[in-house]
């Protein structure tokens, strides 16, 4: 079996070990280019179009507790020019649960499928092969692995660390009751992460001859980047046979201005088309929208005046005559100072 350990290169709080950076943030991919149709010849794997969608394919869980809240995504993103439809999603082992983030993923849009290992129900060493299946354009089929130990020595309560929803720069802070059956000289001797931004504290230990229970603070201090929090913490014990055990921290970083859709597809138009779309900006504060760019001299914007906590701004694509695709980031400036932009992606062909 490989070494299991962690990366010395880890961050520690208990130790002086250099950080490799700010939190593992993981956002929903949004493509920036149209690719080919999915017209393929005879002879080409069929396969292949559906398993280039997937950057990752495999993940391990490492060590996990006993009853400990233990998923891992695996991001997709629609290149093509057509939907694409997951007909089913199966597993080779009942030690994980597979589930689909939403079954129709539009052109130039991103899905996810979720890898829940049941922690509650299996103990020891599991793995597990995925089973992604497309009905459309084609018939497609992925095989996502993951792998990872359930310690049935060690739970979690709560199961994860799960900050929920808030804002860059505020500092909320969770408190996680870690217990370890068996060995009464069980100790932590580190715990580790490669997010700068967490602080963690061991508060108390209580020990008796059949249990060690440790309580233990997590809290995030300064900023951290806008969109899904994901991080592992990995505790450092002094058992010589496992002396590594992981668990998982979520958290929703809210942006100051929200814009929707994050991803606006204008679909096949003529060279001199004219569509209207309706953009919608946002915020917990009322806020005056200043501009609004684009390097397209085709699309143009409306934007009303004045201070409002929700804008609507209208996008109107005027064609000129070019066959030229559209693949446009628009940025909407407000009055905010900090973190007061606000973008998507606009796309769309010309026939």
């Amino acid at each position: 079996m490989r070494n299991r350990n962690p990366r010395l290169s880890r961050r520690s709080f208990f130790k002086t070990v250099p950080g490799k950076g700010c939190c593992t943030i993981f956002y929903s991919l949004l493509a920036i280019s149209l690719a080919p149709s999915l017209a393929h010849s005879e002879n080409q794997r069929v396969e292949n179009w559906a398993e280039k969608m997937f950057p990752v394919q495999s993940h391990d869980f490492r060590m996990v507790g006993m009853g400990e809240k233990s998923e891992y995504r695996f991001a997709f993103t629609n290149p093509y020019s057509k939907d694409v439809h997951i007909a089913s999603v199966r597993t080779s082992c009942g030690c994980t649960t597979p589930t689909v983030s939403q079954r129709t993923i539009p052109s130039n849009q991103s899905g996810e499928i979720i890898a829940s290992l049941n922690t509650d129900s299996f103990i020891g060493q599991k793995s597990a092969t995925v089973t992604v299946i497309f009905d459309r354009p084609s018939y497609a089929e992925v095989k996502l692995n993951v792998t990872g130990h359930i310690r049935s020595d060690i739970t979690f309560d709560p199961p994860e660390v799960n900050f929920g929803e808030f804002r860059s720069g505020e500092a909320p802070e969770r408190q996680v009751m870690i217990t370890h059956v068996g060995d009464p000289s069980w100790e932590i001797k580190d715990v580790r992460s490669e997010c700068r931004q967490l602080k963690v504290r061991l508060l108390s230990v209580d020990r008796n001859d059949r249990q060690v229970k440790y309580r233990m603070s997590v809290r995030i201090e300064g900023s951290v980047p806008e969109g899904n929090l994901r991080e592992r913490i990995t505790l450092v014990s002094n058992a010589a046979n496992l002396p590594a055990t992981e668990m998982l921290l979520f958290g929703n970083v809210k942006p100051l201005v929200s814009i929707s859709p994050a991803a606006l597809t204008l679909g096949d138009m003529t060279a001199n088309a004219v569509k209207e779309q309706r953009i919608i900006v946002r915020s917990d504060e009322a806020f005056e929208v200043r501009n609004v760019l684009c390097q397209d001299s085709r699309i143009e914007f409306e934007v009303g005046s004045g201070k409002k906590k929700i804008h609507f701004i209208k996008m109107r694509f005027r064609g000129d005559g070019s066959s030229d695709a559209i693949t446009e980031k628009v940025q909407v400036i407000t009055d905010l100072t900090e973190n007061g932009i606000a973008s998507c992606l606009v796309t769309g062909r010309i026939r």
